[in-house]
């Protein structure tokens, strides 16, 4: 990639022209480290497109977005009282439950329930949280033994799914979306699609879906994108992976597109200086970090269940960054490619199985996403959830590619 990006890069070098979280708008700030500035990344919560003010004016401001908690109770507590605190319903509905198409379906649909408010569906969940039989019910609490399968489950066999995810875990861009947290059996997300079609197989499975919106893989990925204008709701270290069921079986992973996204937000804030290059690489590095910690944590949860990570696709080649100058697809493609060839494929193993979207051609093409270019709209999350179900269930399922086109598609 070219070395180091030039002050007329820093501009579109923080995020691409359309918001991961499908918002159109952007904005100015002006971090304390950067002496220009930039294009913050857009707000997961404004449904307007167009310039907004100025939202925050340094680091410290920033930082304070970004938000840690101990339990998913208090994940779903703070989102309700973000909502009541900034009198805008339309910010977390967002977030959570945001429909593609606002209008054009009714609202059950939005929230994979019927007639019925996603506020009350949220404290049903917080209700159910703060209780420590329902907590035990769902595996997060008491002292069962683990189970620990290292291979494919038997067929016709029980299997207890964890989902660790982000909005993707959520089915964000599809036509059902789900609410954090909550059961959505009729959700499109490639959660929900691939523990049904284990169940057309003759599965029993029961699921539990971690994955929130906004989240990265670990702390210093939330403080790099909260410094750099992102909207940053926690991490999987803190706030999904000690909540993994005892009982856990199968454990799907899907991290790296929103800690791409702040890598390129921070280099267009002015991180990297005139090396740019050598920050990706600490990036990626410390991107490896949180994923060893990610496993091992799980691990000492629920002993050796089945894990199955998708690796990340060469974000410079998705609709998103179309549009994005030279500079930023080639940092995106940098930092998603280390990810995926350094730190994903080397973790195949007898126990960990990689799905491998970098390689995949299918990975590339427009019409599988939704219109922000980024999150995978219902053809997108079917074909993720066919290749989770095979990784999940094929003893022969192929090891990541080590090399292919894709990786190279920005010179």
């Amino acid at each position: 990639m070219a070395s180091p990006l030039v002050p007329s890069d820093l501009h579109s070098a923080v995020h691409p022209p359309v918001n991961a979280f499908g918002n159109h708008a952007i904005t100015t700030a002006r971090p304390s480290s950067s002496l220009s500035r930039y294009v913050r990344p857009s707000e997961p919560g404004s449904v307007k497109s167009g310039a907004r003010s100025p939202g925050f004016s340094s680091t410290v401001d920033s930082m304070r977005r970004v938000l840690t908690f101990t339990t998913p109770t208090r994940v779903a507590a703070t989102v309700v009282n973000t909502v009541l605190s900034r009198d805008n319903i339309r910010w977390i509905r967002v977030i959570l439950v945001r429909a593609p198409q606002p209008g054009t379906r009714p609202a059950s649909i939005f929230f994979c329930m019927n007639h019925t408010s996603p506020i009350p569906r949220i404290a049903i969940v917080i209700a159910c949280l703060f209780s420590v039989t329902s907590c035990d019910k769902l595996g997060l609490g008491g002292d069962k033994s683990p189970t620990a399968p290292s291979g494919p489950p038997p067929r016709g066999s029980s299997i207890v799914y964890t989902a660790v995810g982000a909005s993707d875990a959520v089915g964000f861009g599809s036509s059902v979306q789900c609410v954090p947290f909550t059961d959505c059996p009729g959700g499109m997300g490639y959660v929900p699609v691939a523990a049904r079609t284990l169940t057309t197989q003759g599965f029993t499975v029961k699921l539990l879906n971690l994955g929130l919106p906004t989240q990265v893989i670990g702390r210093d990925f939330a403080e790099l994108g909260a410094n750099y204008g992102r909207q940053i709701f926690g991490n999987f270290i803190e706030q999904q992976m000690p909540f993994v069921p005892r009982d856990t079986t199968v454990v799907t992973i899907f991290a790296g597109g929103n800690e791409v996204n702040s890598i390129t937000a921070a280099l267009g804030g002015g991180a990297g200086g005139s090396d740019p290059s050598g920050f990706i690489d600490n990036q990626v590095r410390a991107f490896g970090v949180d994923y060893n910690t990610l496993i091992a944590g799980i691990r000492a949860r629920a002993g050796q269940p089945r894990i199955v990570i998708l690796n990340v696709p060469n974000l410079a080649g998705l609709p998103f960054l179309a549009g994005a100058s030279l500079a930023q697809r080639q940092a995106a493609q940098r930092a998603a490619v280390g990810m995926t060839r350094t730190v994903i494929n080397p973790l195949a193993s007898d126990s960990i199985v990689i799905v491998d979207l970098m390689c995949d051609s299918r990975s590339y093409q427009p019409s599988i996403y939704f219109s922000d270019g980024f999150h995978p709209n219902d053809a997108g999350y079917a074909f993720i959830a066919s290749e989770v179900v095979k990784a999940i269930t094929t003893s022969t399922y192929p090891r990541p590619q080590s090399a292919c086109a894709a990786m190279t598609l920005v010179p």
